[in-house]
Order: C-alpha cells, then structure tokens, then sequence
C-alpha cells in the first residue's frame, strides 16, 4: 500500500484506486497495533512486578476495543474484501500493475505470499478473537470479570454473524444488479406476434420490469443453468433462473461481432461462467415468455421412451398455468445429464413447496384476529 503511495506521488498508477483495493487497511493496523500493545503491555506489568502483584487486569483493554473501534474497523475491511479482490484480478491484466506487484511480492517480507493472501489476513484474525476472549475467560478467577468477558465474546460473535449476513446481503444485491444489466425484457409485440400495437399507441406500454422485477430487496436467486428448449422445428439454447417466487426462461442470444476481448469475470464476477461466455461473445439473456409465478407452475419428468424418437434425452416439462389451472404455456427442456434434470427437478419442486408454505403462513397471520388488551 505505502509503495503504491509512493509511486503515485511520482505520477505513476495515478488511476488505482487505493481505497477499492486496500479500503481501511491503515486504520485496521493501527487501531489492531494499538491493541496488542495495550494486551502486552498487562502482561508485562504483571510480570515484572512482584509475586504479591494482583492478577492481570484485562478488562479495561478489552472494553476499550471491543466495545469500541476494533470489530467495526474489521466490519467495514471485511465489507470491502470481495469487491477489492475483483478489482485486484482487473488490475493485474495491466503490465504496469503486474511489474508492481511482482516487485513488492519479491519482498521478503511478503514472506512469499500473494496479495490476495495477504488481503485476506484481516479476516481470519476477526474470527480468532472469540478465542482470544475464550481463552482469558477460562484463565479468569473473578466472576464479575467472567461475565464481562463472556459477555464481549457474545458480542464478538454477534459481530461477525451480522457481517456474514450483510456479506451475503451485498453479493445478492450485486448479482441481481448484474443481472438487471444482461436480462432483456422484450415489449409486449415483440414477446408474442399475436398482439398488434400501433406505433402511435406504444408509448403506452412502457414498463419498467428489469428495475422491479429483479430486485434484491424483494427476492432470491435459487439455483440457474443452460437446458435445451424443444420447439416445433429446432432447439434453442436457453437459460433458466429458479427465484424462490417465480421461474423465468431466457433465451441465450450471441452476438461475435460485438464481442469484447476483455475478461467478463471483472466485469460480472458475480455470475456463472456459462453467463460470462454468453456476455464475452457480446450476447444476452432475452426474456421468452413472461416469470412463471411458483404457485402456477407444474414440473413433470419425462419418460425417455416418450421423447426418444424426437432425439430428446434427460427432458422434463414445465407448465405455467392461469388462476383457473388453465395451461398458458408450456416448456419441453432438456438438461446435459440425467443427473442436471434430476438436480433442476427438486430444485423447482422444493421452491414450490416453501412458496406455498410462506404463502399459507401469510395468510394465517392476515386473519388471525389480534389478541384483545387486557384493559379493554
């Protein structure tokens, strides 16, 4: 980092991002240097005093930073991690970036680790801390000084499982805000050529389905893949996304000439690998039809000797069905193994059975009269 800094004084990487790559690494250090000397310096009093001397008061320090700057310092590092080890793979793609690296990680001491190696440090530590605190309240003899340090353990551990949860919270929203970019969302005439709209009267069908329908906030992302859809004359390469409240079916639409020659996975580190090929070759995901709510959707498997003499092997069908159990729609996929299908199967039928179980929940509690006050 301090090289960095360096080299950016002298107009060199002038465009790297410091705080994308290193976030609050200073502040971590020193706010973690701090506290290790503070611990030492307990131990050390307590050493060099005499063998009369009361017994190491660690209480003071560990409220100082655990109830202080230390966790959050970790929090806000740790909430920077993936975005900065993303970043880091873009930069490396640059020679003037690569000789740096190379030339610090050639330092001895590096101790002959990688930069991702060493960005990921701060993280183990944060989860070592419980056991710190583990171990000096198993140490302690004072039981109001146990119940403060298990108490700041609790606290500690609290800590880290609300930043695994804001974690997983930030790589939703970036996977949905990467898929709002590449999910086409073709209007109505274009979707189905049975319905005419005049040009004049076009204006009045805008909508803005990508922004709502896929938002991080409201769903999930289950499970995804490439099938094969089985039309009259052809199959066509599609993608499936399995929301834990509707399925919907894309086309997988390539476009070579319009292909970049840059990494997709820097670009989309979020999605699959079968995505970022499809978004290498300048390709999308074009909506075919509109999301299957769970509630209306039926999964069957196929029996092979039903589908062979069509050359389908490993199919199932998907139906999309209206509030009367009308059939509207219908899908005949087929997945590379029989084990995919397998795997597409439960998946789609577990979703179906927690939507309805949620559902049924929500209403339940919707009817349920509230409980009368005492005082009435």
């Amino acid at each position: 980092m301090y090289t960095l800094k360096y080299l950016q004084t002298h107009e060199y990487l002038l465009d790297v991002d410091l705080w994308r790559l290193f976030a609050n690494l200073e502040e971590l250090s020193q706010t973690s240097f701090r506290f290790v000397t503070s611990l030492f310096a307990i131990i050390k009093d307590y050493i060099d005093a005499s063998e009369t001397s009361p017994s190491m008061d660690f209480i003071s320090v560990l409220t100082k930073y655990f109830r202080g700057s230390l966790c959050q310092s970790h929090q806000t590092y740790c909430l920077n991690y993936s975005a900065a080890v993303f970043y880091l793979e873009s930069l490396r793609q640059r020679e003037d970036f690569g000789i740096y690296l190379k030339w610090c990680e050639q330092n001895e001491q590096c101790r002959r680790l990688h930069l991702p190696e060493l960005l990921v440090a701060p993280l183990h530590r944060l989860t070592r801390y419980p056991l710190l605190l583990k171990n000096i309240w198993k140490r302690s003899t004072d039981s109001t000084e146990k119940l403060l340090i298990y108490s700041m353990k609790e606290k500690v551990e609290k800590s880290i499982r609300d930043l695994e949860g804001k974690v997983k919270w930030l790589d939703n929203f970036q996977k949905f805000r990467h898929l709002q970019e590449i999910i086409v969302w073709p209007p109505l005439w274009d979707r189905d050529k049975r319905f005419f709209i005049p040009e004049c009267l076009k204006h009045v069908f805008k909508e803005q389905m990508a922004e709502n329908i896929l938002s991080p906030t409201n769903r999930h992302l289950l499970h995804e893949g490439k099938l094969t859809l089985a039309e009259s004359t052809r199959f066509l390469d599609v993608y499936l996304f399995l929301f834990d409240d509707f399925l919907l079916v894309t086309k997988t639409k390539r476009n070579k000439k319009k292909g970049g020659g840059s990494d997709t996975s820097l670009i989309y580190p979020s999605l699959t690998a079968e995505l970022q090929t499809v978004i290498k070759e300048g390709g999308s995901c074009m909506v075919l039809d509109q999301p299957i709510p769970l509630d209306r959707l039926v999964v069957k498997s196929i029996d092979p000797l039903h589908v062979s003499v069509f050359g389908l092997r490993n199919a199932f069908l998907i139906q999309h069905e209206n509030r009367y159990r009308q059939c509207i729609a219908a899908f005949l996929l087929q997945a590379q193994t029989e084990n995919i299908k397998k795997t597409w199967i439960t998946q789609i039928t577990a979703a179906i059975s927690c939507f309805t179980k949620n559902q049924e929940i929500k209403k339940i509690s919707l009817f349920t009269s509230p409980v009368e006050s005492p005082e009435i």
